[in-house]
C-alpha cells in the first residue's frame, strides 16, 4: 500500500470497504480497496461486482450525490454465479486520513527471516514482499543487496550471520539459504540452539538436496541435537511436486509452504 498512500497525500480516493457478507463471496468482511480517478489500489474480488464499485466510487470522486452502502446480489444480474450477498461502503478520503488508514487498512504481518542474497533469495524477496510477511533480510557480505528492494523489506548486515538469530522477533519464519554451507550450518545451529531455550521459530527452512540435509543432520547430531530437535528442520524446502529450480519457481513454492504456516 505504500504507492497508496503517496498518491492519497496528492489526490483524494474513495474507500470501498466490504462490511459484511452472505454465502459464497469473492472476499470477506473488512476487504478494502482504495479508488481513485485514474487506478485504484487492492480489490474487493474482481469481476462484475468490482466493476460497478469502481463507477460507484468514481461518481462519488466527481462529486455527485450517490448512497454511501450498496448491496450486492452475486446472481445473473451481475454476472456472478457465487450466490452470494456483499454489502459495500463508500467514503472520500484525503492526506488527512493516511494516519488513520494506516492503522486500520494494513493487516498484521508475520515475521520472517531471510538468510542469504543470492539469486533465490532474490527472487523470494519480490515474491513475499506484497505476501502477509514482514521480511528481514539478513547476509554477512557488504553491498550485497539490490537497488529494487521492496520497500517494506528491512535489509540487514550481520558478521557473523548466525548473530542475527539471537534477536528476531519471536514467532518468525526462517529461512537459510546463505552462499555457503558453513554459514547455513551456523544459522541452523543458532536457531536450534534459541528454539532449545525459547521454542518460538515455528517454521526453520533450509534451502538443499537431500544429500546436503544427511550431510547436516550427521553434522547436527554430532553437536548434541536430538532427533526431536533436528526434526524441527525443514529440508529441502518447498511445497512438494514443483521440480523446477529456477530462483522465481523455487521462490513461489516457498511462498507457498510458508502460507501454510499461518
Amino acid at each position: 500500500m505504500s504507492a497508496a498512500w503517496r498518491r492519497l497525500q496528492q489526490e483524494s480516493a474513495v474507500l470501498v470497504t466490504v462490511v459484511a457478507s452472505q454465502g459464497s463471496v469473492p472476499r470477506g468482511p473488512g476487504t478494502p480497496m482504495l479508488v481513485f480517478a485514474q487506478g485504484e489500489s487492492g480489490t474487493i474480488g474482481g469481476g462484475h461486482l468490482e466493476f460497478q464499485a469502481l463507477a460507484h466510487a468514481r461518481q462519488m470522486l466527481s462529486g455527485h450525490a450517490v448512497p454511501r452502502h450498496l448491496r450486492q446480489v452475486l446472481g445473473p444480474s451481475l454476472g456472478q454465479c457465487c450466490g452470494g450477498v456483499v454489502e459495500l461502503s463508500f467514503e472520500q478520503v484525503s492526506a488527512a486520513d493516511v494516519p488513520r488508514l494506516r492503522t486500520q487498512l494494513v493487516p498484521p504481518r508475520t515475521p520472517l527471516a531471510l538468510f542469504g542474497g543470492g539469486h533465490v533469495g532474490k527472487a523470494l524477496v519480490h515474491t513475499l514482499a506484497p505476501l502477509p510477511f514482514a521480511v528481514r533480510w539478513v547476509d554477512s557480505r557488504d553491498e550485497i543487496f539490490p537497488s529494487d528492494v521492496p520497500e517494506d523489506v528491512a535489509c540487514e548486515h550481520s558478521n557473523p550471520v548466525h548473530a542475527a538469530v539471537a534477536d528476531l522477533d519471536a514467532g518468525s519464519r526462517v529461512l537459510v539459504m546463505s552462499f555457503s554451507h558453513a554459514e547455513d550450518l551456523d544459522i541452523v545451529i543458532a536457531c536450534l540452539k534459541r528454539q532449545r531455550e525459547q521454542g518460538d521459530l515455528p517454521f526453520v527452512g533450509l534451502i538443499g538436496s537431500h544429500t546436503k540435509w544427511a550431510t547436516f543432520r550427521h553434522r547436527l547430531e554430532d553437536r548434541g541435537f536430538s532427533a526431536e530437535e533436528i526434526a524441527h528442520i525443514t529440508c529441502p524446502i518447498g511445497v512438494p511436486g514443483i521440480t523446477g529450480k529456477e530462483p522465481e519457481v523455487i521462490a513461489v513454492a516457498v511462498a507457498a509452504q510458508l502460507l501454510q504456516t499461518l
